[in-house]
C-alpha cells in the first residue's frame, strides 16, 4: 500500500476493512505534564481524540475539530503536523475493521477550559488526563491486536517534539 511514498505501515491487514481517511491530534498540557485522552467507558482504555474527515476538508481542520468535539479543549498554544501512517485496525466503538491513511497533530494547549463536548452516539469515553508512561501502558495492555501502534509511533514522535520545543 505504502511502496510509492515512505509512509510507515501498522496494524493487521483485516477482511472486509473499510477505507476512511483521517486523523488525530496528541494534546499535551504544559502545566501539568500531561496528555489529554478519551478514556473509554467499557474497558479503560485510552484513546486519541480523533475521526474520519472528508475528502474536501482539510485534515488540520477536520482533526481540530474532532478534538474539540470530543474534548472540549479548545484554547491552543501551538498546533503543528507529526506525522502520518498507513493503519489497519479494529474500530471497536463502530464495530468495523478500518485501514485508513492517518495525520497526526501535536497540539499545546494554552488552558484546559473546555467547551461543551458534542460525542456521537458511539463515542463512550471521557476526556482524562495521563502521562506519557500511563498511556502507553495502557496501550500496551489492550493493544493484543496491534491496533494502537500507530498511535504508540505517533506519541514517540510528539514526546521528541514537546523535548524539541522546550515544553517539558
Amino acid at each position: 500500500m505504502n511502496s510509492s511514498e515512505n509512509i510507515p505501515e501498522f496494524g493487521i491487514k483485516r477482511e472486509n476493512e473499510e477505507r476512511r481517511d483521517g486523523g488525530c491530534g496528541i494534546v499535551f498540557d504544559p502545566k501539568t505534564q500531561k496528555y489529554a485522552v478519551g478514556k473509554q467507558i467499557e474497558d479503560g482504555m485510552f484513546r486519541l481524540f480523533s475521526g474520519g474527515v472528508d475528502p474536501n476538508e482539510n485534515i488540520q481542520e477536520g482533526v481540530l475539530r474532532e478534538v474539540v468535539e470530543e474534548s472540549g479543549l479548545h484554547n491552543f498554544h501551538h498546533v503543528e503536523f507529526l506525522a502520518e501512517a498507513f493503519t489497519h485496525y479494529y474500530n471497536s466503538l463502530r464495530k468495523v475493521n478500518r485501514v485508513a491513511k492517518a495525520s497526526c497533530f501535536l497540539i499545546i494547549l494554552k488552558s484546559t477550559d473546555l467547551i461543551k463536548v458534542e460525542l456521537e452516539e458511539h463515542e463512550k469515553f471521557t476526556l482524562a488526563w495521563a502521562t506519557a508512561d500511563e498511556i502507553f501502558k495502557n496501550w500496551e495492555s489492550n493493544n493484543k491486536n496491534k491496533d494502537c501502534d500507530h498511535w504508540v509511533y505517533f506519541m514517540n514522535k510528539a514526546m521528541g517534539r514537546v523535548n524539541e520545543l522546550g515544553y517539558n
